[in-house]
C-alpha cells in the first residue's frame, strides 16, 4: 500500500526526514507516532505528493503519488477546513465530487446518523460547533470510500462520546478493508486502535513493527518499587523514574530483574515491587529521549 525507500527530505539547512524506509501493507490501522517536529507531517505530505523527496523513493499503490492515486485516498489534515457558507450535506457532496465520486443521499444520511449529527444536515457549517464541524469533515473525508485513509490527529478537541463514535467508525472502515494511517500524539488511542506502529524522532525511524512485537520487546524490562528512602545505585539499572510514592527502575538489556531485587533488598527496606511492562506512552517517552 505504502513504500518509503531511503527517503530524505530537506528544507534549506534543516533535514526533516533522514533515510526513512518502511512498508505499510494493505489492511489494518497503522500508527505514525513521534514528538512535535519529528517529521510526521513531512512524511504525510510526501505520501500525498505535496512534496517530492530529495533522495529515495515514495510509492503509493505501487506507483509514485499522482492524481489517480489521490482519488483513492482520504486525508483528514490536522488543520481543519470546510466551506463555511455551505450546508453540511452540500459540503460533503462537494468533497466527494473532488474525488470523482458521487455520494448518494442515503450514504450521507447513514454517516451523519452514525456520528450522531443527523440534525445538522441542512445547517450551514458556520453555525456548527467545532466538534460537530470536525465530524462533518471526517464524513467528507471518507464518503468517497477511500482505499487508504490518512488521519492527522483526528480526535483532538472531541468530547469522550464523540471520540468513541469516531473511533468505532474508523475501526469499521478498517474492518471493511480500508487501510488506515493514523498520525497522533494520543498514546491511549494508538494502543487501542493500531495493529502496527511507526515511530519517528528527529526525522529518523526509531521503532517499526506490530504492536504485539513492540510490547513483547519491552516486556519485563522495568520494575516498579516502593521502599524507604532513596533508590541506591544498582547494577544494570539504566534510569530511575519517580512516579510519586512508586519508583520505576528501567533495566539494561539482558539484566535479570531478580538480580536487581536481590541487590536492592541487601541495601534498603523494600515495601513493594512488581515487574512492569511499559505502556505505549512510556515507550514513546523513552524513544523520544534516545
Amino acid at each position: 500500500m505504502i513504500h518509503f525507500e531511503s527517503v530524505t527530505k530537506r528544507f534549506a539547512a534543516a533535514t526533516a526526514l533522514s533515510d526513512l524506509s518502511f512498508v505499510l501493507p494493505k489492511g489494518g490501522v497503522a500508527g505514525l507516532l513521534g514528538p512535535n517536529g519529528c517529521g510526521k507531517t513531512t512524511a504525510l505530505r510526501l505520501l500525498l505528493g505535496l512534496y517530492l523527496p530529495d533522495q529515495g523513493r515514495v510509492q503509493v499503490f505501487g506507483t509514485p503519488p499522482n492524481s489517480q492515486s489521490s482519488d483513492r485516498i482520504g486525508y483528514l489534515p490536522e488543520e481543519r477546513g470546510l466551506y463555511r457558507r455551505m450546508t453540511t450535506t452540500e459540503v460533503i457532496r462537494y468533497y466527494a465530487r473532488l474525488k470523482n465520486s458521487r455520494a448518494s443521499p442515503s450514504e450521507i444520511d447513514g454517516w451523519l446518523d452514525r456520528l450522531g449529527i443527523s440534525e445538522f444536515a441542512d445547517q450551514k457549517v458556520e453555525s456548527l460547533s467545532k466538534g460537530t464541524a470536525q465530524k462533518v469533515q471526517f464524513v467528507a473525508t471518507v464518503v468517497h470510500r477511500p482505499q487508504l485513509l490518512i488521519l492527522d490527529e483526528p480526535f483532538s478537541g472531541l468530547d469522550p462520546v464523540s471520540r468513541e463514535l469516531m473511533r468505532q467508525a474508523v475501526l469499521t472502515l478498517a474492518g471493511d478493508g480500508t487501510t488506515v494511517l493514523l498520525s497522533t500524539h494520543d498514546m491511549e488511542i494508538a494502543s487501542r486502535m493500531c495493529d502496527t506502529i511507526l515511530m519517528l524522532n528527529d526525522g529518523r525511524k526509531v521503532l517499526d513493527g506490530s504492536l504485539s512485537e513492540i510490547f513483547a520487546s519491552f516486556a519485563d524490562d522495568s520494575i516498579k518499587i516502593e521502599l524507604d528512602g532513596a533508590v541506591p545505585d544498582l547494577t544494570g539499572v539504566l534510569e530511575v523514574l519517580d512516579l510519586g510514592t512508586v519508583q520505576e527502575l528501567v533495566l539494561d538489556a539482558g539484566v535479570d530483574p531478580t538480580d536487581v531485587l536481590r541487590e536492592l533488598m541487601s541495601q534498603t527496606k523494600l515495601r513493594r515491587f512488581e515487574l512492569s511492562t511499559p505502556s505505549l506512552g512510556d515507550i514513546f517517552l523513552r524513544m523520544a529521549k534516545s
